[in-house]
């Protein structure tokens, strides 16, 4: 029988993995915003993404409050290890979301906040990327607090994973324009996302080798015999799904380069939870030691069981109502 402090993992992991693909796709546009310099294409891409995007970030909130309110331990330990790399996205969030606004509202200063758009945007993919190897590679507890330093955040294998997440976005927000978009603007979105794609893969690669490099617990669960039985799946599918993609970018479909960009993220996140399990902070805290009393995880229960739905069901209605190709001179502004 599933204990209630697995169930309250897997909602976090959930609402983490959706804040990642959804939000992942309009940061992705944010990074790509430089290499499309004519305004036009600009305000369309802007436009492709403008009605949905905060509301993605609806499960951000999700994520870290269920952390903090389901993991209390979990949640004590991990923000000071990662008080900077969390700034630094929060900031980046702001600029993007003001960028986002303001500029519509002037034509003098539209570079300087598209600027801010692309800068935040790419501030809060690399925080977040950073993040996720800081954890990944294991955080310094002592008792039951953060016992490392201000920068043991800061590692090769934490700045590899950050580029690696650019790398990711770069290909959703690539694909996301060429579903959404029409004419040169999605012909260059699809040239875009080969590369992407292929940078994606050696990001992927990368972060494959070096994972098992970073504690003897990660290469016998990955690499050990028979548990490599279980493992094997994982990159077999990622390479079968990349040759699907590449496949559908040069036949030029419109609509599944996107959703396999989501498979080759939803097979990273399983390889991630693969490496991880059964820790929340790895090699130092399960999620046993980690949860709050199970009355207070059933008293929330209730709450997610009436939210999460109803999250979902606003968030499919908007994508439903402005579902469609976005024309240049048309759209949410």
């Amino acid at each position: 029988m599933i204990d209630i402090a697995t169930v309250w993992a897997f909602i976090i992991a959930f609402a983490v993995f959706v804040y990642v693909v959804m939000d992942g796709f309009d940061l992705g546009i944010g990074m790509l915003f430089p290499l499309f310099p004519e305004k036009a294409d600009r305000d369309t891409m802007m436009n492709t993404v403008a009605p949905v995007w905060d509301g993605n970030e609806t499960w951000l909130v999700l994520g870290g409050g269920g952390l903090m309110a389901a993991f209390p331990l979990a949640y004590a330990v991990l923000m000071p290890a990662l008080y900077t790399p969390m700034i630094v996205m929060l900031l980046g969030l702001v600029f993007r979301g003001v960028a986002f606004e303001f500029r519509w509202r002037t034509t003098r200063e539209r570079n300087l906040w598209d600027i801010a758009f692309a800068g935040g945007s790419l501030l809060a993919t690399l925080a977040q990327g950073v993040a996720l190897g800081a954890i990944l590679q294991g955080v310094s507890v002592s008792g039951r607090q953060y016992g490392g330093g201000w920068w043991d955040w800061l590692t090769p294998f934490s700045v590899l994973t950050g580029l690696a997440l650019i790398a990711g976005y770069g290909l959703l927000g690539a694909t996301w324009l060429v579903m959404k978009t029409e004419g040169q603007l999605r012909d260059r979105a699809g040239r875009l996302s080969r590369w992407l794609l292929f940078a994606m893969l050696g990001a992927i690669a990368a972060v494959s080798l070096a994972t098992p490099f970073l504690d003897h617990e990660y290469a016998t669960r990955w690499l050990a015999w028979p548990n490599i039985l279980g493992t094997a799946p994982v990159p077999v599918a990622v390479v079968a799904v990349t040759i699907v993609l590449l496949r559908s970018l040069k036949a030029q479909q419109d609509y599944r380069p996107f959703f396999l960009s989501l498979l080759l993220f939803a097979l990273s996140y399983a390889g991630l939870g693969i490496s991880m399990w059964p820790y929340i902070v790895p090699r130092s805290i399960t999620i046993w030691q980690a949860a709050a009393p199970d009355n207070s995880l059933v008293f929330m229960s209730y709450g997610v069981v009436v939210l999460v739905p109803l999250i979902l069901g606003y968030t499919g209605w908007a994508y439903y109502v402005f579902r469609g190709k976005v024309r240049a001179g048309a759209g949410y502004h």
